[in-house]
């Protein structure tokens, strides 16, 4: 189904990794393409379970916007091993506006395709979503 705002379609393939990777855990993270021709959301990269967050910040192309989800683990001042589910948004100053339109007015719908986001970030350079602000909006 589109979305009003911008036309967009979810492919099932995304909501299918975001399953994978929320509840089996066999992905890291999934970086998601609108593709502008077929006016849907999909699939570009998958990241193993062992990747690292560096390998999921260097999937995201410098002038170019996406969306991500990264399953972060980390550990509390308790000593508890805890997980948090990033939604990333990407749109970095470098890329297109008609692009950046595109994302931003696409983007509410494709999150709520994506139950179980727990935290969201908005980024438009590299040190607005580097693992020290992953680490302080995860607890």
């Amino acid at each position: 189904m589109a979305n009003a705002a911008s036309g967009m379609a979810v492919h099932d393939d995304c909501k299918l990794r975001f399953l994978e990777l929320k509840a089996k855990r066999t992905h890291r993270f999934v970086v998601f393409k609108i593709e502008e021709k077929q006016k849907q959301v999909v699939v570009e990269k998958v990241g193993e379970p062992t990747e690292s967050y560096d390998d999921f910040a260097a999937s995201l192309p410098a002038d170019e916007c996406r969306y991500a989800v990264y399953d972060f683990d980390f550990v509390t001042a308790e000593n508890c091993q805890k997980s948090r589910i990033f939604f990333i948004a990407w749109c970095p100053d470098t890329a297109r506006v008609r692009s950046k339109m595109i994302y931003a007015s696409s983007k509410e719908r494709f999150k709520r395709e994506l139950d179980g986001i727990q935290v969201e970030l908005q980024a438009t350079d590299p040190t607005e979503m580097d693992i020290e602000v992953i680490r302080s909006r995860a607890n």
